[in-house]
């Protein structure tokens, strides 16, 4: 007879409770955003546009899941990734199976991603070595406070919406590679093509900042 509580069942009983705790698109947002940086209560509940207390409840799951952790600052509740390195592989690997094996996503990459740049994004490790020889401009396109927490070393921190007043601050004939969250941030794929339609060589990173620092490449904090 086949035990229902042995070792190996157990083990799948918690990692149960981790798919279970991945299983809402607010709880996956959070996570990309406490990726980014440690964020309080209000700050998660402001950007996702939920109330206090559904965020609340959401990062209660993520916290007994071990996905998330509280820091409490006086009044204030901040949320970080627990095994930071480990969590933003486990999105990423998340995101490689789903465009692989659901066809809704790949429409979605077709219809609004590759649409707005069809070309193949820079790798991390062709990135490095860019950096290193000076022949890239490197663009973040995430808001400034996310910037200020950690960035790519030499990054020019722009926001979409200042790209055309900042056109001056891109050396001709030096292509710009542009990152933001992840591989699903819409925000670089809007500033390479904005770019590119002003005759600006312009790039994608292949995925984001969680993404770099969990490789263990070089930041700026």
């Amino acid at each position: 007879m086949k035990s229902s509580s042995g070792p190996k069942q157990q083990i799948f009983s918690h990692l149960a409770e981790i798919a279970a705790a991945l299983a809402h698109p607010h709880r996956i947002e959070i996570l990309e955003l406490i990726a980014q940086s440690e964020r309080s209560v209000e700050d998660l509940a402001e950007r996702i546009g939920l109330s206090l207390s559904n965020t609340s409840r959401h990062l209660q799951v993520l916290r007994r899941a071990r996905l998330a952790a509280p820091r409490r600052e006086g009044k204030n509740m901040f949320y970080s990734l627990v095994s930071e390195t480990e969590v933003v592989t486990l999105l990423t690997s998340l995101g490689r199976v789903g465009e692989r094996n659901i066809a809704e996503i790949d429409q979605v990459l077709q219809s609004y991603f590759r649409a707005r740049d069809s070309l193949e994004p820079v790798s991390r490790l062709a990135l490095l070595e860019r950096l290193r020889d000076g022949s890239v401009t490197l663009l973040d396109v995430r808001p400034a406070d996310e910037f200020a927490r950690g960035h790519l070393p030499g990054a020019l921190n722009i926001r979409l919406d200042q790209l055309d007043a900042a056109l001056g601050s891109f050396t001709q004939n030096v292509p710009v590679v542009a990152y933001c969250r992840g591989p699903y941030c819409v925000l670089s794929y809007e500033a390479v093509a904005y770019l590119r339609a002003r005759g600006i060589e312009a790039m994608r990173l292949e995925d984001g900042y969680p993404e770099w620092k969990a490789a263990g490449l070089p930041v700026k904090i």
